[in-house]
């Protein structure tokens, strides 16, 4: 969860990715135009949208793509501020030059409050921790153990939380688009997790009626009584 994809072809930012890495960051870095032709393949955590060379039209194509699962943070040179009016849907923007420090302060702070994910690569939701760096699942600090498919489809919905799926859009994200079961691969799953995670009278997972799942919200999220 601490993919980052650098979009740029300027040295200022190219020069942050020592110290981002150092911080804990995995970061690939990408020319606008190459990222705007592939768009859609890769799926970072965030990205850094250097807007001093990309065109409009690439910007709108990959906000467009990646606003729902990544965070996206703009980098703008002092005269472009026109460009990230307050109605822009990104999380934070950063004016260039800037030093490494503020650029990982920011990565932090978004990705907590899109995905809940700490500095320790963990998503808390309550009493349900998911340690994203080592695969690992705990409930009021008990281990779970789930299989592959459990984890990643917990993990997209933790990170996501408060938001409804459908059965289809679960097989998207989570299976692939060229995966050729039904919805009820999901159905099953989602019953398997719910067995695993929801003990001790903990309840985090929703079925929304005639619609799909979502993770409740941690601040919705209570023990209830047994």
């Amino acid at each position: 969860m601490r993919t980052v994809t650098l979009v740029s072809r300027h040295e200022d930012v190219l020069a942050l990715v020592p110290a981002l890495e150092r911080q804990g960051f995995s970061i690939a870095a990408s020319s606008p135009t190459e990222f705007a032709d592939r768009a859609g393949i890769d799926r970072p955590a965030a990205l850094l949208l250097d807007l001093r060379d990309l065109p409009q039209a690439a910007f709108e194509l990959i906000r467009t793509t990646y606003r729902d699962t990544s965070v996206l943070i703009v980098l703008v040179g002092r005269e472009q501020l026109e460009r990230v009016p307050p109605r822009l849907d990104v999380d934070d923007f950063v004016v260039m030059p800037a030093d490494a420090a503020e650029v990982h302060r920011r990565l932090e702070r978004a990705l907590w409050r899109r995905f809940g994910v700490d500095e320790q690569d963990v998503v808390r939701c309550g009493a349900l921790a998911i340690d994203l760096a080592n695969y690992r699942v705990t409930v009021a600090g008990e281990p779970v153990v789930l299989t592959f498919k459990e984890y990643e489809l917990l993990r997209f919905l933790a990170v996501n939380a408060g938001r409804v799926f459908t059965r289809e859009q679960l097989l998207n994200r989570v299976w692939g688009y060229d995966y050729f079961g039904g919805a009820r691969t999901v159905d099953v799953h989602i019953r398997r997790i719910r067995a695993k995670v929801e003990v001790k009278g903990y309840r985090f997972i929703e079925t929304v009626r005639n619609v799909g799942y979502r993770l409740v919200p941690s601040a919705q999220r209570e023990p209830v009584a047994e």
